[in-house]
C-alpha cells in the first residue's frame, strides 16, 4: 500500500503527459470501441526486471477492468523473449497505456541491469555499490528502488535526510574543520554527516575533528590504499568518481566500504521490453 501511494502520482503524471488534451486520438479513430485484445509484455534482451509495479499501474489506472497477470517479479533476472506480464481486455486501455508503461519499465529495468553488472564486478569484496542524487527529476523513488533490485544500495534520498559536505561547502565555510564543526552544531543526533575529501591531508583533518563517513573523491587505487588504513574503521569510507565496470574491482580491492556511481541512474541504457498483441 505504501508503494502504491508513492507510485500513483508519478504514473498519473506520466499518463496525463502522454494523453494530453484529447486522449489517444489514433486508437479512438482506428480501433472499434468494443475491440478486445490479449497482449503480453516481453523482454527483447536479457537483464534485471524493475518498474513492473509502475508499468502495470498505468494499465490499471486507465481501465480497472483489464485482466492483468504477472509472470515475473521485480528483481528477477529475465531472458530474451521471456514474458513478464499478460494483459487482456478492452483494446483502448491497453494501447493508450502502452508507451507510458514501457517507458517506466524499460528505464527502471535498465537501471537495475546496470547496477547488477556493477555489483557483479565487485563480487567477493565487501564494497557495496550505491547510487547518488543524479536521478531523473520526478523518478527518484523508482530509480532508487531499481538500484536496490539490481543488488545495490541507496545513498541519501534528498538534501534533508543526511548531510554531505562537498568541496563548495568547504570553500565557503573556510576549511574542513570549520565546515564540520558548524555541521555538528547544527544537526540533530540522528543525522549522519559525510565529508567529501580530495586529498589525504583533508582526510586527516576530518578524522581529527570527527565525521561519520568520508567520500574519497576521484582518488586513485593507490591513494585509496593509503586512505583506508588512515580511517581504520573510524568512519564509513566511500569511493566515488568516474566508476566503471573496468575500474570498480581495483577500487573495491582497496577495502572501501562503498562505491558510489551516478552513471547507474543518469546514464544507464534502457532494457528493451515490448508489448505485443497475441494472434
Amino acid at each position: 500500500m505504501t508503494m502504491r501511494l508513492l507510485l500513483e502520482p508519478i504514473v498519473r503524471a506520466a499518463l496525463f503527459e502522454d494523453l494530453g488534451r484529447a486522449g489517444d486520438i489514433t486508437t479512438e479513430a482506428v480501433v472499434p470501441a468494443d475491440a478486445t485484445v490479449e497482449a503480453v509484455i516481453a523482454a527483447r534482451q536479457p537483464g534485471v526486471l524493475a518498474g513492473l509495479d509502475a508499468a502495470l499501474l498505468a494499465f490499471e489506472l486507465l481501465d480497472p477492468a483489464l485482466q492483468i497477470e504477472r509472470r515475473c517479479a521485480d528483481g528477477d533476472r529475465i531472458s530474451r523473449g521471456e514474458t513478464v506480464a499478460h494483459i487482456g481486455g478492452r483494446a483502448w486501455g491497453v494501447l493508450a497505456a502502452e508507451r507510458t508503461a514501457l517507458n517506466l519499465l524499460s528505464r527502471m529495468s535498465g537501471v537495475a541491469t546496470a547496477t547488477r553488472a556493477l555489483a557483479d564486478a565487485v563480487a567477493g569484496y565487501k564494497a557495496k555499490i550505491v547510487c547518488t542524487r543524479k536521478t531523473t527529476p520526478g523518478l527518484r523513488v523508482l530509480e532508487k528502488e531499481a538500484v536496490r533490485l539490481g543488488g545495490g544500495a541507496n545513498h541519501r534520498f534528498g538534501l534533508d535526510d543526511a548531510m554531505l559536505i562537498k568541496d563548495n561547502h568547504v570553500a565557503l565555510a573556510g576549511s574542513v574543520r570549520q565546515a564540520l564543526e558548524r555541521a555538528r552544531r547544527h544537526t540533530g543526533h540522528l543525522v549522519k554527516i559525510e565529508l567529501e575529501v580530495d586529498t589525504l591531508d583533508q582526510l586527516a583533518e576530518a578524522l581529527e575533528v570527527g565525521v561519520d563517513a568520508v567520500l574519497l573523491d576521484n582518488m586513485t587505487p593507490e591513494t585509496l590504499r593509503r586512505a583506508v588504513p588512515m580511517v581504520n574503521g573510524r568512519a564509513v569510507t566511500e569511493a566515488s568518481g568516474r566508476i566503471t565496470f573496468e575500474t570498480a574491482p581495483a577500487i573495491a580491492a582497496t577495502g572501501v566500504d562503498l562505491i558510489s556511481s551516478g552513471w547507474i541512474t543518469h546514464s544507464a541504457p534502457i532494457l528493451d521490453l515490448g508489448l505485443d498483441i497475441a494472434d
